[in-house]
């Protein structure tokens, strides 16, 4: 019995480690095509782009894991059907919620490791990514200037000179700085600048001395100036605000009564019974007698089924951190009604079976 358990896991878990290896291959692929376009090595540097890439990669490992596992349940069990070997197999005793039950206990496994990645690894990813996200997106970065030159931005019409660059504990001297905001004008000029390394709780700064900061209104007419010896001066660090709740660990969250972040606990705690319940709903597709070739109709069924419980999933979770629904059932309805579909299911394709023999 032992070794049918053995032949049925390899003939799922070698499809899995196979499917997951692609959409991690393509996944990682399309981050450093899309970081790539974006010019972002001009601003972290080539070799914080591969890290970037490599916790955006690690990030998706969670919501990548269930769906190769659900693919390779389809196509190792969709196998063993087309080459009749499922019908050998109950001809020697090996019934279909055997099958079931083997199918579970390779997701359950799977399913484990799918729950540390997002109740761990997830958001210590995140709040890695950040620190290089607001490296990347800071305007004052000392990576992405070179000395003697200005530069604009037309998204919010700043305009940066720095007249002397020193690599070496990312120095800059003469430093020229505009931007207008709120109907005001603010400019910045500083003998010497500092950019400091962030933690994932802290906007992007970045130290100025020994310099001016002129405040001037287009409204009033009263302007102002500061002579200061030291200042940290602030850009841009909205992305703060959305990356903290992704970024917070899970035992911070746990306590947390405000709906969107009940909604990322849930979601995190989810992973484990997302694999299960795609490896139950793959198992479900498996019915049909190998003299009957449908494998292209079953692929296609499968995609739709996934479609529409991927967005399901969404739709529950916005749901939650609009309010909608409260911190019970949160999103946990939606996972007890498709295990109760899917159980129906395969308990009348059981009881299909054991009465056709």
């Amino acid at each position: 019995m032992k070794i049918i358990e053995r032949y049925i896991s390899r003939e799922v878990l070698i499809p899995f480690i196979v499917v997951i290896a692609v959409l991690t291959g393509l996944f990682a692929s399309f981050s450093s095509a899309r970081l790539l376009a974006g010019a972002v090595t001009e601003s972290i540097g080539f070799s914080a782009m591969i890290k970037l890439v490599s916790l955006k990669t690690l990030i998706a490992l969670e919501v990548l894991v269930p769906i190769a596992f659900y693919v390779s349940v389809i196509i190792g069990l969709g196998r063993l059907n087309k080459d009749h070997e499922i019908n050998v197999l109950r001809a020697v005793g090996i019934s279909s919620s055997r099958i079931i039950f083997i199918v579970l206990m390779v997701a359950i496994p799977v399913g484990i490791i799918s729950g540390i990645l997002s109740i761990y690894v997830r958001p210590w990813a995140y709040a890695e990514s950040y620190i290089l996200d607001a490296q990347a997106e800071a305007e004052l970065n000392t990576n992405r200037f070179q000395a003697g030159r200005f530069y604009g931005s037309d998204g919010s019409g700043r305009v940066i000179y720095v007249g002397k660059k020193i690599d070496v504990g990312k120095q800059m001297e003469d430093i020229f700085h505009y931007v207008r905001k709120d109907g005001n004008s603010e400019i910045v000029i500083s003998k010497q600048a500092h950019q400091q390394q962030i933690t994932a709780q802290q906007r992007p700064n970045i130290q100025l001395s020994e310099g001016y900061l002129y405040q001037l209104s287009h409204n009033k007419k009263k302007d102002s100036m500061i002579e200061f010896e030291k200042l940290t001066y602030f850009t841009d660090g909205d992305s703060v605000v959305n990356y903290r709740r992704k970024s917070a660990t899970t035992a911070q969250l746990w306590d947390s009564e405000k709906p969107r972040e009940i909604a990322e606990l849930q979601w995190r705690l989810s992973r484990p019974f997302a694999t299960v319940l795609l490896a139950l709903i793959a198992v479900s597709f498996i019915r049909t007698s190998p003299r009957q070739d449908k494998g292209d109709k079953t692929y296609f069924i499968a995609a739709m089924v996934f479609a529409i419980y991927y967005n399901l999933t969404g739709l529950a979770q916005t749901w939650v951190e609009q309010g909608v629904v409260g911190k019970m059932p949160g999103i946990w309805w939606l996972y007890v009604l498709m295990f109760i579909i899917v159980g129906l299911l395969l308990s009348e394709s059981v009881r299909s079976k054991i009465t056709r023999q």
